[in-house]
Order: structure tokens, then C-alpha cells, then sequence
């Protein structure tokens, strides 16, 4: 009887352990059915934020439970921190709001940078599709050779913000006495890449994945020469191009005055660490527990995903898993680093040199429609007798016509379109139609 009671008791709790579980994966599966998903990128239309974010957004929803609807919006500012304020203190708090951030953000708060309503440890960090080395380089047509040449002459650098666009040159005056002059105010780095063919500027510091894809063309044509790799391991593909790492860089002949070689190792540990992150997403800090893994568990899941394995190959996008729970321990390491070196690095981020606003503007063409493709991904109007090009984002391209909010579909051969956009062939930021 006595056993018999005891094996009567473990088969209850046995299935009362399952009935709790099955309940967990049910109310997370109840509550997305029906429901739609948005991130709120934290970075311009067209650049590599915006199109991974994109990009997990047709996939992602097939693996959280009740496969939720998707929505990509871009919300810039500061680098990231406005979208990031919105998303903590703003936006609704019950896991249909995912922020795609850029990577610096975290040692941006830490550091005490002002904007930042939120602490980077507290938010439910859900994964990243790349682990992001990043490069500076230098148009062709100055001369240069090598990466020394950034210590001996002036090159002028674009930036979009607080990000490495402008940290990596910034550290490398303050540091390691570069002498780099900064123009700063671009929108995202596809204008940069614009402003280096129109010889405004010329050269760019961000990621290798960005960079391959945005200076593709100049690199194949040896108008860009990439000088260095910006990361804490050698990337293969860098590799193979024969791109020397940065470490190889700091030595003594390389320093400012009154910084050492442990000093300069340590500070760009730091910075660099945050390309680990690659492209984060996160949830805010109220997000229910059971949300959240469900959500980092299908983050998973879709990287393994046939179809997305096969849009990011097309869409030439390298994909390499970073786990929520391993970003969340990169962000707890920064938070322990003692405030002091925190502080002093906070100083080292800011650019010390000479710098100047861009003058950068959007083109504005207007013509009639000749072309639409892919339900109005493309557009192609007659401008001046020559056909051009706007590429259409969903949810990133601002679309009126007769000064309504459209859809991109909605637009027809035949009509006048006026596109703003860096130029023919790049994404819009806007198409006015009538």
C-alpha cells in the first residue's frame, strides 16, 4: 500500500510538473496569437541595422509561440538611445516592442553619457545575428598605403553619432595620437560611403558586414583601401584580405602623451568588446519572464531556418549567432568595470580635434512613373529623360499620395512621384506621389 501510495504521488506531481508547463507555453502562445510584433530600430532606413532588423522580422514570428505578425519602424536619434528610451519608458511593456540597438549602446549608458533613461543590465537582451568585426578605410585616391599613415597626415572621417563611426576615430587621436579630422551629422553610413565618392570625406570606421555590403563596389574597383581591423579577434574574411589587427597597432611609437600600452590595450578592449554584441535586440526591463525566453528560444530557432539561412545568403548578410544570455553577460562585465575607467573613457570617446557639420543633402527627384517592381519595392521614374531608381522600404519609406499615407504597393505607373533619397538607386526616405 505504501508504495503503491508513493507511485500514486510521483505520477500526480509528475503530471502536475507537465500540466504547469504545458499552461507556461500555452498562456505565452494564447497571448502573441492574433497579436504583431514591432522593432523599433534604432538607426536609419538602409543600413546594416535596419536591414538585419528587417530581415528577422519576415522569419522571427514563425517560432514564438501563437506566431505573431511582425513590424519593422525606424526611430533615430542619438545613436540609438531615443529608440531605446521609447521602447523602456513609452512603448507597451508586454513583449510586442523589441528594440534593435546599436551595439555601442550599452557602454554609452554605463559610462554615464546623458540621454539614457534605462540601465543596459536591466534590459532582457534576446540575441544578435552577428558577432560584428569592425574596419576603418581610407578612399584610394589620397595615397594611402598602410595604417600608419592615420599617425603621420590628415584624413577626414564621416559620423552618424556616438557610435564607432566617431568613437574609433576619436580614440585614435586621443590615445594613440592619430590625426583625424571629423564631419559629423549623417543620417546613416550609406550616405558616408556617398560623401567618400564625392571625395567630402574620405574614409569611414564601422563594421565589416556594413562595410562589404555599402563599399562593395569601390572596394572591387581599388577606389577603397581598408586599412585595419577594428576587433578583438582576426575575422576571416578581413583575414584573407590580408588586414592587419589593430592590437598590432599599440605599441610605444604609436601613443599619446601620458597614455601606456596597458592603459590604451584596456580602453579599447572595452569598446571593441561591444562588436561581440554585433546587432542586438531587446525587450525591456517589464517584459514577463516567460515571454522572454520564449522569444530568445525562437531567436534561436530561426537562425537554423532554411528559408532565413537562404534570404540572409541572397541578401549577402553573414549570420552568426549571439545568444541573449551570452549579451547579457558581456553587459554585466562592462557594468563591473570600476567606475573610474569608465569615466576616463567617457573622455577618450569624445573627438578632440578638428571638427566640421556636414552639408549633406537628399536628393529630390520628381518625375513620372515608368516602372514598379516587386508590389513596390522598386520605383523607377523619368527624371530629366533618364530613368531613376528608388529602392522602397515597407515601413522605413514614408509614402503619400494625393498627401495621404500609402502603402508602397499603392503606387502606379503613370503617376508623378517626387523620391528623397541619397541618390538614384538607394533607399527612400520618403516618395510623394499625385
Amino acid at each position: 500500500m505504501l508504495s503503491r501510495t508513493i507511485l500514486s504521488s510521483a505520477i500526480a506531481a509528475a503530471l502536475a510538473i507537465g500540466v504547469s508547463a504545458t499552461a507556461k507555453a500555452d498562456a505565452v502562445s494564447d497571448f502573441y496569437k492574433g497579436k504583431r510584433i514591432t522593432i523599433i530600430v534604432g538607426s536609419g532606413a538602409g543600413g546594416g541595422y535596419d536591414v538585419y532588423a528587417r530581415l528577422a522580422a519576415r522569419h522571427w514570428g514563425r517560432y514564438i509561440p501563437g506566431n505573431p505578425g511582425f513590424l519593422t519602424k525606424n526611430m533615430t536619434g542619438a545613436s540609438s538611445i531615443v529608440a531605446a528610451n521609447y521602447v523602456v519608458n513609452v512603448a507597451p511593456k508586454d513583449g510586442t516592442t523589441i528594440m534593435a540597438l546599436q551595439r555601442e549602446i550599452a557602454l554609452v549608458q554605463l559610462m554615464g553619457q546623458s540621454g539614457p533613461k534605462f540601465k543596459s543590465q536591466d534590459l532582457h537582451w534576446l540575441g544578435s545575428l552577428a558577432s560584428e568585426a569592425g574596419v576603418c578605410a581610407v578612399a584610394t585616391r589620397t595615397g594611402v598605403k598602410s595604417f600608419n599613415e592615420v599617425f603621420q597626415r590628415q584624413f577626414v572621417f564621416g559620423g552618424t553619432g556616438p557610435n564607432i563611426t566617431e568613437f574609433h576615430p576619436a580614440m585614435l587621436n586621443n590615445l594613440m595620437g592619430a590625426k583625424t579630422k571629423l564631419i559629423k551629422g549623417y543620417p546613416s553610413t550609406p550616405p558616408i560611403h556617398l560623401a567618400i565618392e564625392r571625395k567630402e570625406v574620405d574614409g569611414i570606421c564601422q563594421s565589416w558586414a556594413s562595410f562589404s555590403e555599402q563599399g562593395g563596389k569601390m572596394l572591387k574597383a581599388g577606389e577603397i583601401k581598408p586599412l585595419v581591423q577594428m576587433a578583438l579577434k582576426p575575422d576571416p574574411d578581413m583575414q584573407k584580405l590580408g588586414i592587419p589587427l589593430f592590437a598590432d597597432f599599440i605599441n610605444d611609437k604609436h601613443l599619446a602623451p601620458g597614455q601606456t600600452v596597458d592603459d590604451v590595450r584596456s580602453f579599447f578592449r572595452l569598446v571593441l568588446a561591444s562588436g561581440v554584441m554585433g546587432r542586438p535586440y531587446a525587450y525591456g526591463p517589464e517584459v514577463p519572464a516567460d515571454r522572454v525566453k520564449a522569444t530568445r528560444a525562437a531567436f534561436v530557432s530561426m537562425t537554423k531556418d532554411a528559408k532565413f539561412v537562404a534570404e540572409a545568403k541572397k541578401q549577402r548578410r553573414d549570420v552568426e549567432l549571439v545568444t541573449g544570455e551570452e549579451i547579457e553577460e558581456i553587459v554585466k562585465g562592462m557594468a563591473s568595470t570600476p567606475p573610474d575607467k569608465l569615466k576616463q573613457l567617457d573622455e577618450h570617446l569624445k573627438f578632440k580635434g578638428q571638427i566640421a557639420q556636414t552639408t549633406f543633402k537628399m536628393a529630390r527627384h520628381t518625375g513620372k512613373v515608368t516602372k514598379v517592381e516587386g508590389k513596390g519595392r522598386e520605383i523607377t521614374i523619368d527624371y530629366n529623360g533618364k530613368p531613376a531608381m528608388a529602392k522602397v522600404s515597407g515601413s522605413g519609406t514614408k509614402v503619400r499620395i494625393g498627401g495621404k499615407k500609402a502603402r508602397r504597393g499603392d503606387v502606379k505607373v503613370g503617376m508623378t512621384c517626387t523620391f528623397v533619397y541619397p541618390e538614384a538607386g538607394m533607399q527612400a526616405e520618403q516618395v510623394s506621389c499625385k
